[in-house]
């Protein structure tokens, strides 16, 4: 593939995670076990355009009838986030956390690597109880966000 891609798999290797490779693209997909559940992972270079890109998955979809709601709590989190964001699929209802950096003309270091994956599943795993609770429970997306951020 290209030496960007190989330095993913140098890092999810030689961190001892576990991957398996999309046939014919600069894909990875993963798993992560956080404090707070399990949940899947992808890591993609996107070669036109040397973009490093991490994903980390909700591990349900979001029912229909909670997708406004989730839209809500995703709003109020991703206002004043650092570094990454949340996205949420209106047509399935799934929810992603997404870093990504544009590596055209620099190197795309193990330290870069892991600092963006680090700073994605530990996000995720810091708000997944407030999407549960949104989902399954009968709490608000503000009260949710606020639970998270105290």
């Amino acid at each position: 593939m290209s030496e960007l891609f190989d330095t993913l798999k140098s890092f999810f290797f030689n961190d001892e995670w576990f991957y398996i490779e999309v046939d014919d693209r600069p894909l990875l997909r993963l798993n992560h076990w956080g404090e707070n559940g399990r949940f899947s992972c992808q890591a993609e270079i996107n070669e036109n355009q040397k973009i490093f890109y991490f994903y980390s998955y909700f591990p349900v979809n979001v029912p229909p009838e909670k997708r406004s709601q989730i839209a809500e709590l995703i709003t109020r989190i991703n206002y004043g986030m650092r570094v990454g964001n949340f996205e949420l699929d209106y047509e399935d209802g799934e929810v992603r956390f997404k870093t990504s950096i544009d590596v055209e003309n620099v190197d795309l270091s193990q330290a870069l690597v892991s600092n963006h994956v680090y700073a994605n599943v530990w996000t995720m795993d810091r708000y997944l109880s407030a999407l549960f609770a949104v989902i399954y429970g009968n709490i608000s997306p503000q009260e949710a966000a606020d639970q998270i951020e105290e």
